[in-house]
């Protein structure tokens, strides 16, 4: 059987994020479980080698690069529906939640969050059009959809009216490299990165659906209020600086000079490197105002870390609930700093966290999404026959 997978979001250079890091992983395993099959992996542009996850993947570098909504519109409904036109695979399968109308080829599409309705704020107005126009139409043309947790199928359920019954989920998972370390690596990299000093972790793109304003004024109150006690803690964001982010640096710009010295910006670092910040971290402070599902949470879990996050969307389904992290409203600072004291100063709390974090974690594999991701597209190859 030959299956077409668009792979877009696998970006030359390693560096994935979100979509990408959807997509590598859950390819990664299903190509290994499903020798037997072919899989045609379209790219946009230039690909490198490491994407080609086995000796059953064929690459095609299908232009023109799609960034842009109006190159998005020409690659998807030009580009690859030639392409499937011309090669008629079994089933087109788009793990980043674009797909093509304009084709006969069953699709299964994975959808991962409808934050375009509910932050439409935090998006150009070209790109908002775009998402608004499309992704229910992708909805409704897929075969088989999928979400990436039971929250955002719920979601689109409402939004879309679809019947959630037809909505399969298939969550992510952290990678098998976020683990515990042992006391002597997690000084090292407290060495390294926080002038040996204890820290709370924040990873993601600075943008502005990850509420690092309320953040920075929640890590501002706890060294207030604190005290003595916060003083060597530390505040460690860890990320791209990414769109509309200015207003992130305006707020640390009006912090008081000494916290200022405790927030550090590291940029994006090393998958090696950011195993590390996980483990050695005191606890990570992830509290975004909405999410498709929430990766960091279950991979700072499986990192043996304690989390504080939000009590909307997502996360409280990827944190595992109150009894795997501390939940706070993301919209209070307030309850934030509120959160990131009770971490601070209970120790108990987090050796609990730890344990029934860690739990969490390893009920989400990517082994797991993948055969979800193979009887979606077993069902829509089935549906497809059943109606030529």
């Amino acid at each position: 059987m030959h299956i077409a997978v668009t792979t877009r979001f696998l970006l030359p250079g390693g560096h994935l994020e979100g979509l990408g890091r959807y997509t590598f992983e859950a390819l990664r395993c299903l190509v290994q479980q499903q020798p037997q099959c072919t899989f045609h992996f379209l790219f946009d542009r230039a690909y490198d080698p490491r994407y080609l996850l086995g000796p059953n993947v064929v690459p095609h570098v299908l232009p023109p690069p799609a960034r842009h909504p109006l190159l998005m519109l020409a690659w998807y409904e030009g580009a690859v529906a030639l392409w499937l036109r011309r090669h008629r695979p079994a089933a087109l399968l788009s793990p980043e939640g674009f797909t093509v109308l304009g084709t006969r080829v069953p699709r299964v599409v994975v959808l991962h969050d409808l934050a375009y309705l509910h932050r439409p704020q935090d998006i150009g107005r070209v790109m908002g059009r775009y998402y608004a126009y499309f992704l229910p139409r992708f909805a409704r043309a897929a075969t088989q959809l999928v979400a990436v947790s039971d929250a955002t199928r719920q979601d689109i359920a409402l939004q879309y009216g679809l019947n959630p019954s037809r909505i399969w989920v298939a969550h992510n998972a952290p990678a098998r490299h976020f683990a515990p370390q042992p006391a002597a690596a997690q000084a090292a990299t407290r060495a390294r990165f926080s002038q040996g000093q204890p820290y709370f972790l924040f990873v993601g793109a600075l943008q502005p659906r990850k509420n690092l304003r309320n953040l920075l004024r929640a890590f501002a109150l706890f060294k207030a209020e604190a005290g003595a006690a916060a003083a060597p803690v530390r505040l460690l964001l860890v990320g791209r600086t990414a769109w509309k982010a200015g207003p992130v640096f305006e707020v640390f710009r009006s912090l008081p000079d000494e916290v200022q010295a405790a927030v550090a910006f590291t940029g994006r670092v090393s998958e090696a490197d950011l195993a590390d910040l996980y483990a050695a971290a005191l606890a990570t402070a992830y509290v975004p105002f909405f999410e498709g599902f929430g990766l960091p949470v279950v991979e700072a879990q499986a990192s043996g870390c304690p989390v504080l996050t939000s009590n909307i969307s997502s996360l409280p389904e990827a944190a595992g609930g109150p009894e795997a992290a501390v939940l706070c409203d993301p919209h209070q600072p307030a309850a934030i700093a509120a959160g990131l004291r009770r971490l601070a100063h209970d120790a108990p709390l987090r050796a609990r966290l730890r344990a029934t974090g860690l739990a969490n974690a390893a009920s989400f594999s990517w082994e797991h999404t993948a055969r979800v991701l193979w009887q979606a597209v077993e069902a829509a190859v089935a549906s497809g026959q059943a109606s030529s």
